[in-house]
């Protein structure tokens, strides 16, 4: 029942503020940006991949 209730959007602000916090606490102020870049270039590397795969698709049809 907790579970179902966490992904109902039993967190509020105060928890995102909470998360937040541990993240910095645990990674710091210099780390962050970094593990962003990251990210940001992960996503952007997986929509490359997927529009290159949907214009394979297209091609072979």
């Amino acid at each position: 029942m907790i579970f179902s209730s966490i992904f109902l959007g039993a967190i509020g602000p105060g928890s995102w503020v909470l998360i937040a916090l541990a993240v910095l606490l645990l990674f710091g102020g210099k780390k962050i940006p970094e593990l962003m870049r990251g990210l940001g270039s992960g996503i952007k590397e997986f929509k490359d991949a997927s529009k290159d795969e949907t214009q394979d698709k297209e091609e072979n049809n």
